[in-house]
């Protein structure tokens, strides 16, 4: 078949798809003459990328693009699949203070959450996994713009308030509506290790340890008591229990653990829960690489690394252990990657989302490869939350989510140019590059 047929068929398939989106305002875009980066296949050093329809319809060194599209010249820029913040608050109202994953700080809770009195596990205290990120996200997020100059298209953003949170959401960082910016519903289940301030049970972390442990009893019993009851009619059957029901829908559960014994400890306890264990923090997971890796366990490193207290006694002695996790937490992601540990960032805390871009140099200055930085960054998030067939690399088919910008992406010096969510380019305005800096 000669080249001049190949072309005409591949239009001809083409076209159809084309025409619509012109009529409905949305040309194809194509992106041309750029490096492009795919992760997941070697990179383009002058390629394409063609955009139709909010999809990608062909990536390579020769792409053409029909008549009427949206040419961008991409002499100079880099593509990148659109960047993923694999665990935030992206997109909802803003929340109470979540506490620090600082040296020796406690994981996430949230204490200005309205509680009742509860007097043992069967009150179900901080817990409400019926709460969808995605019923809550709202296009008028003042932070989307920033998050958007900064790279990201995307989040898996979560609500954070209680024991069992909620479920979190995959989804697109710019939409006309709200339901246009959920790609996936529900990924994963919060958890915190709250305790029950002023409201009676847990009101220690000893005490929240055993309600993890006395809910998953609860849900498995919940589980195999309706099913028995669905086979035998003639049986009473379990009354509807929404907590329960909420919690053993969600397809993974996040575990916090900062410190390498909360690791150890989560390790140990999650072994007898009926989820997918992902856990959340991992500054010391420097030190635990291995056994995450033999325990076949995700991560999700946060961005904030630990720091001293500002305007401290500059007289204080502070603890070596303290002083090293500050040195060595950036290198937690090397390690990782150098174990096998599959992986993704949390920019939860972190001052800004440029700041984010920031920290994850100072993992790559500590160790981490950067082709495995922008792998953690994309289709490392992807693949740990179930979406890696629509987001995360450049392929023809997937969701036409990019990151295009002057430079490598962590070079200092480097400025995001565009992105493109759902195939449509967002140029930063002057302000939202000022506020992200």
């Amino acid at each position: 078949m000669t080249t001049r047929r190949r072309d005409i068929l591949k239009w001809a398939s083409l076209a159809p798809l084309a025409a619509t989106l012109k009529a409905d305002g949305n040309p194809p875009l194509l992106i041309r003459n750029a490096k492009i980066v795919p992760v997941g296949a070697p990179p383009i050093a002058k390629g394409s990328v063609l955009v139709i329809g909010g999809f990608i319809a062909a990536v390579g060194e020769n792409v053409t693009a029909p008549a009427g599209s949206q040419i961008v010249e991409g002499e100079g820029l880099t593509i990148y699949p659109g960047l993923i913040d694999g665990l935030s608050t992206l997109g909802l109202d803003a929340v109470a203070p979540v506490s620090r994953f600082g040296a020796g700080a406690p994981p996430p809770s949230i204490a200005a959450a309205p509680v009742s009195i509860s007097r043992g596990p069967e009150d179900r205290p901080l817990t409400t996994p019926w709460v969808k990120a995605a019923d809550q996200v709202k296009t008028t997020d003042r932070r989307l713009p920033q998050a958007r100059s900064a790279g990201f298209t995307t989040a898996v953003t979560f609500p954070t308030s209680g024991i069992f949170a909620g479920q979190g959401a995959v989804i697109n960082l710019a939409a006309e509506r709200t339901s246009q910016m959920v790609v996936e519903p529900s990924v994963g289940m919060y958890t915190t290790l709250s305790t029950n301030r002023g409201g009676g049970f847990p009101n220690s972390l000893m005490g929240v340890i055993a309600y993890l442990r006395q809910t998953y009893i609860d849900a498995v019993h919940y589980r195999e008591a309706t099913a028995i009851a669905a086979k035998n009619p003639q049986l009473p059957r379990p009354g509807y229990e929404k907590a329960l029901e909420g919690i053993l829908e969600a397809p993974r559960t996040l575990f916090p653990a900062v410190r390498a014994y909360e690791i150890d400890r989560m390790l140990r306890l999650t072994k007898e829960f009926p989820t997918k264990t992902v856990l959340y923090g991992l500054h010391e997971g420097f030190r635990r690489g291995e056994e995450l890796s033999k325990a076949g366990i995700t991560a999700i490193v946060n961005l904030r690394w630990p720091e001293g207290t500002r305007d401290g006694d500059p007289e204080d002695r502070e603890d070596l252990k303290v002083l090293e996790l500050r040195d060595q937490a950036p290198s937690t992601p090397g390690v990782l990657a150098k174990s096998g540990v599959k992986f993704t960032f949390s920019t939860i805390g972190v001052d800004s989302p440029a700041a984010a871009i920031r920290a994850v140099k100072r993992a790559i200055d500590a160790g981490l490869p950067q082709s495995e930085a922008v792998k953690a960054m994309t289709l490392g998030a992807a693949e740990i939350f179930g979406v890696s067939n629509r987001l995360g690399s450049i392929e023809k088919g997937k969701v036409a989510n990019l990151t295009v910008t002057k430079g490598d992406l962590f070079q200092d010096s480097t400025r995001v140019q565009f992105v493109v969510i759902d195939g449509v380019k967002h140029d930063p305005t002057v302000e939202e590059t000022a506020a992200s800096r």
